[in-house]
């Protein structure tokens, strides 16, 4: 195949392949600096040249067919492995360079990721970092991102991740809420109003652990709840329920008496940060390094 029609069907194929990921027309064109209609254009070429539908179409949605989902999987393979090509040159010849994305939560992120990120740029100045906060696991793919870092016990999914530590969450209630409300032993938590992480599946049922009187299951109802740590931490502290928050978030809050621990005999299972990741069969060399480098400084 001539070179200019192999970079025609390359070009088709990035764009097969950006449609399948957003599952819209319009988001890939984006994304891809074209126009929806050069996007259509290009995948409805594709399945001339291959003899096959890739995509079936409605004025709703897109979906692969059968035979377009075989193609989806070997076109991510060959694309991966051109990356990958790419990505070996360039670390032979420029060492790490290109664009990295990552995301995190805001509030573990200001306090851990961001006063690292100058260190790693030092190490690696050929290398451009672009940086966001409260990513979905499913904009990793969507929105190309490299990497994000989670905190707590991840959902099942098809993504690669890496354990770089684990962290304590403590149960926390201000003392204006505590002197309305006595809890004395697990069993009174559920009569009194919580303050719920909606990101999580059971945000007020947990398992709190004692050296002397062993386990006890609790499950509190959820009055208020956010997605937001700063926001359950603010509510918390304005009296307004019992709170699960990270230990290093509440630190100082504890330490000036804006909050005391609930029942601090008991204590809750530590939760694992982890580092997530595309599944595919070749991670780009600046996405390890990262991932390395977080490990360096965070891992223990």
């Amino acid at each position: 195949m001539p070179r200019t029609a192999l970079h025609t069907q390359l070009n088709r194929v990035q764009t097969f392949l950006a449609v399948v990921d957003f599952g819209s027309f319009t988001k890939a064109a984006d994304f891809l600096g074209i126009s929806k209609a050069m996007a259509s254009q290009h995948v409805k070429a594709l399945e001339q040249a291959l003899g096959v539908t890739l995509l079936a179409r409605s004025t709703r949605s897109i979906a692969l067919t059968e035979t377009g989902q075989g193609f989806h999987e070997d076109f991510k393979v060959i694309v991966s492995d051109v990356e990958g090509a790419f990505d070996s040159v360039l670390r032979r010849h420029n060492g790490v360079s290109g664009r990295l994305r990552i995301s995190t939560t805001g509030e573990y992120g200001e306090r851990f990721i961001l006063p690292l990120i100058p260190v790693f740029a030092e190490r690696y100045p050929a290398l451009s970092i672009s940086y966001e906060t409260d990513s979905s696991l499913s904009d990793l793919i969507a929105e190309r991102l490299d990497l994000v870092v989670r905190l707590g016990a991840l959902m099942d999914s098809n993504l690669r991740s890496r354990k770089l530590a684990d962290y304590d969450i403590l149960l926390v209630a201000s003392p204006p809420f505590l002197a309305r409300h006595a809890i004395t032993e697990p069993a009174d938590l559920a009569q009194v109003p919580w303050i719920a992480n909606s990101n999580l599946r059971s945000p007020t049922s947990w398992t709190l652990h004692a050296t002397r009187s062993g386990s006890a299951s609790v499950v509190g109802k959820a009055v208020y709840q956010s997605n937001a740590s700063h926001a359950i931490r603010a509510m918390a502290c304005a009296a307004l329920g019992v709170a699960v928050l990270p230990a290093w978030l509440v630190e100082e809050d504890l330490d000036a008496g804006r909050l005391r621990r609930v029942l601090p005999d008991y204590s809750l299972p530590a939760q694992p940060i982890s580092v997530v990741y595309p599944n595919s069969s070749h991670v780009p060399h600046k996405t390890r390094v990262f991932i390395d480098f977080l490990c360096e400084h965070l891992g223990r």
